[in-house]
C-alpha cells in the first residue's frame, strides 16, 4: 500500500511537471538602439509583467543588429519586437498580416535632434543650420528612423542632395548613445539622435553640455511601436492577439514606464506609419524588403 501511495503520488508530480514544460514559450526582441544592459534590464521587466498577464512563458532574445531583429521577425524566431517606425514598416512588409498594435504615447509626437561638437561653432536655429555642410557627420544605425530616416529626409530637404554630398565625411555610429559619445569626442562634428535618448542621458550626466549641444530639433512624426506578427492566433490561440494588446496598454509599472522612458502606452496601427513608409520608399531604404 505504502508503494502504491509512493507511485500515485510521483505520477502526480511528474505528470505536473510534463504540463508545465507544455506551456507555450512566446518570444520576443526589440531594435538594438541603446547599450545592451539597459535594454536587457529593461525588456527583462517587459517579459516579467507579460509572463503573468498572458499565462504563458515570455522570454525576451537581444540582437545585434536592426536587421537581425527583422530577420528574428520575419523567421517567427519572435512573435513581437519592439521597432522604431522604420524598422517596424520593414518588418511588416517582410510578415504580411502583422500588425502594429502600441506605441508609447509620446511616439506620436517623436522629434530627432541633430547635435554639434562645441568646436565647430554652430548655434541653434529655427531650421537645419547650413554650416553643417562640409563638416563630419555621424547617423545611428541605418535601419533607425530617428537616427537616420528622418534625419536623412531634412538633409536632403534642406540641401537638395544626400548626405554624402552635403557632408565631408559620414558614418553610422551603431546607436543613440554611441552617437553622442562620438560627437562629444570630436571623433564627428555633427550628429543625429533620438530625442529621448538625449534627454536621459543629460538627466543622467552623460552629457558634457561644454563639449555639445543640441542645434536643430526635426517636426514631429510617429516613431517607435510594438508589432506582432498576423499569424499570432494560429500559434497560441483564438483572441491572443487581443489579450497581449491589453496587456501592453495596461502596463503602468513605473519602472517599466521610465525605463522606456515612456509616460503609456496607446493604441496604434498601420496607418500611422503611412508616412514613414512613403519616406523611406522616396530615398531608396525599402529596396531590400
Amino acid at each position: 500500500m505504502r508503494y502504491l501511495t509512493a507511485l500515485l503520488a510521483l505520477l502526480v508530480s511528474t505528470s505536473g511537471f510534463a504540463v508545465d514544460t507544455q506551456r507555450p514559450q512566446f518570444t520576443f526582441t526589440a531594435i538594438p538602439d541603446q547599450n545592451e544592459a539597459e535594454l536587457v534590464r529593461r525588456f527583462g521587466q517587459v517579459a516579467d509583467y507579460l509572463s503573468e498577464q498572458l499565462k504563458v512563458d515570455v522570454e525576451y532574445i537581444p540582437v545585434k543588429s536592426y536587421p537581425a531583429a527583422i530577420t528574428a521577425f520575419r523567421n517567427n524566431q519572435v512573435q513581437l519586437a519592439w521597432f522604431g517606425g522604420l524598422s517596424g514598416v520593414q518588418a511588416r512588409r517582410a510578415v504580411p498580416g502583422s500588425e502594429a498594435i502600441a506605441q508609447g504615447y509620446e511616439d506620436q509626437f517623436f522629434k530627432s535632434y541633430f547635435i554639434a561638437h562645441k568646436s565647430t561653432g554652430i548655434e541653434a536655429g529655427d531650421g537645419l543650420p547650413q554650416a553643417v555642410a562640409g563638416r563630419t557627420f555621424t547617423f545611428g544605425s541605418k535601419g533607425s528612423t530617428s537616427g537616420r530616416l528622418m534625419p536623412e529626409f531634412y538633409i536632403r530637404e534642406a540641401f537638395g542632395e544626400a548626405p554624402e554630398e552635403v557632408f565631408s565625411r559620414v558614418g553610422f555610429s551603431g546607436d543613440h548613445s554611441r552617437t553622442v559619445a562620438l560627437v562629444q569626442s570630436g571623433a564627428f562634428e555633427v550628429g543625429a539622435v533620438n530625442y529621448a535618448v538625449w534627454e536621459k542621458a543629460v538627466a543622467n550626466g552623460d552629457v558634457d553640455a561644454d563639449q555639445v549641444s543640441v542645434i536643430w530639433t526635426t517636426p514631429e512624426y510617429a516613431d517607435y511601436q510594438w508589432t506582432v506578427r498576423g499569424d499570432i492566433d494560429q500559434q497560441f490561440g483564438a483572441g491572443f492577439k487581443e489579450k497581449l494588446t491589453r496587456a501592453l496598454l495596461a502596463i503602468d509599472d513605473k519602472a517599466i514606464l521610465d525605463s522606456f522612458p515612456r509616460s503609456r502606452f496607446v493604441s496604434a496601427d498601420n496607418d500611422v506609419y503611412r508616412a514613414i513608409e512613403q519616406t523611406a520608399q522616396a530615398i531608396g531604404l525599402l529596396d531590400d524588403f
